[in-house]
């Protein structure tokens, strides 16, 4: 049986595809069928999680769980909040330096993809900010190190993407900052690995690549941090406010709250965050071999100290070709493969759920595809 042959059999059976898309993204197949269990009669309240109040005793129970949860696989400590807010990490964007930087300070801010500029680019409006490092004149090709910072020790914070979608690197260390709360935007490889919560004055980022679905943006902040909310914010972009009324001010993101829960759960279950870690170095690897062996055929973009497990960005010879690759891969079942429109070329997103299988089949098909148009 030929790759094609194979992969287009079981995308018939299963009736998926391999999801390598940047996000939304892939959803673990146990989740998937416990929202489908659980759909039209969430169990004990007779209705589903979409027409409960968020102010009844269930979905209560389903949000403060989901919580405990959380700190549990992230080792989270006492003295920090955990917020389930709206709005996506764009929204967090303006929130950041709206709460978080005083009228008399200023902020650092790092450039490692378009994602940290559009932050710096929120922040400008708000407040005064300056560039503490940048590889834009590379193309951001790689993480930026410690000595290519400069950072204020008197700013008011440092902030920073931990991983960078669109170009495929990530920070496998923090940055170094001293006793500047460091904030970071985590929305690519938040719950993919073991992260130290203390190191951080802030971190947020949207649930739908390995957290859950669109709609819920998870922010974990210091208690201390909580008082430099000036009193004339509007409420809903109030972190203190947020924090008081335990993320249930308003009309909060239920469904999405719901199926993080359920992520999380998954993630306990198999092992925790040093498990999904190993089981992502492993598929990353495997198609950054294949990348490597390929003698420039697929050149990958990210230099190797600043490849991301989440997201594998490369290029072929040329834009005729990854064209071609794109439509040949999605016809047999390998969905989601063309590179961001600001930089083209091919991007294989490889999120918690995503299947190991996956990545047998891409590699194959890679193969496959440079013997017959190399």
């Amino acid at each position: 049986m030929t790759l094609t042959q194979d992969v287009t059999i079981k995308t018939q059976e299963n009736q998926r595809v391999f999801n390598f898309s940047s996000g939304p993204a892939v959803l673990p197949l146990e989740v998937l069928e416990q929202v489908k269990e659980d759909l039209i009669s969430y169990p004990g309240a007779g209705m589903s999680v979409m027409e409960m109040s968020h102010r009844s005793a269930a979905f209560e129970n389903i949000i403060r769980t989901t919580e405990t949860d959380l700190r549990k696989l992230l080792n989270i400590p006492a003295n920090y909040k955990v917020l389930f807010l709206q709005g996506g990490a764009s929204l967090q964007f303006a929130m950041v330096p709206m709460n978080l930087l005083p009228a008399t300070g200023d902020a650092d801010y790092i450039l490692t993809g378009s994602w940290s500029q559009k932050a710096l680019a929120e922040a400008i409006k708000f407040g005064k900010v300056r560039v503490a490092g940048s590889t834009e004149s590379e193309n951001f090709a790689r993480i930026p190190t410690q000595s290519e910072l400069t950072l204020n020790p008197d700013a008011a914070y440092v902030h920073f993407t931990s991983n960078n979608t669109i170009y495929g690197t990530e920070w496998h260390n923090e940055p170094e900052v001293g006793d500047v709360p460091l904030i970071c935007d985590t929305s690519s490889d938040i719950l993919s690995r073991p992260l130290e919560v203390s190191k951080y004055g802030l971190i947020y980022g949207g649930a739908q690549k390995n957290a859950g679905i669109a709609g819920a943006t998870i922010a974990i902040i210091r208690e201390d941090l909580l008082e430099r909310s000036p009193k004339n914010l509007a409420t809903m972009l109030d972190y203190h406010l947020q924090a008081k009324n335990e993320s249930l001010y308003n009309t909060p993101p239920t469904f999405s709250i719901y199926l993080s829960g359920l992520v999380v759960k998954w993630l306990l279950s198999i092992g925790g965050l040093t498990e999904i870690q190993q089981r992502n170095q492993q598929k990353a690897n495997q198609l950054y071999a294949a990348i490597d062996a390929s003698q420039g055929y697929y050149k990958g973009h990210a230099h190797a100290d600043s490849r991301s497990l989440m997201n594998v960005t490369y290029r072929l010879p040329s834009e005729e070709l990854e064209k071609k690759f794109v439509k040949e891969a999605t016809a047999i079942g390998l969905d989601g493969l063309g590179g961001h429109r600001s930089v083209g070329g091919i991007r294989a997103s490889l999120y918690n759920a995503f299947p190991y299988a996956g990545v047998e089949a891409l590699v194959a098909f890679m193969q496959d595809f440079q013997a017959k148009n190399g």
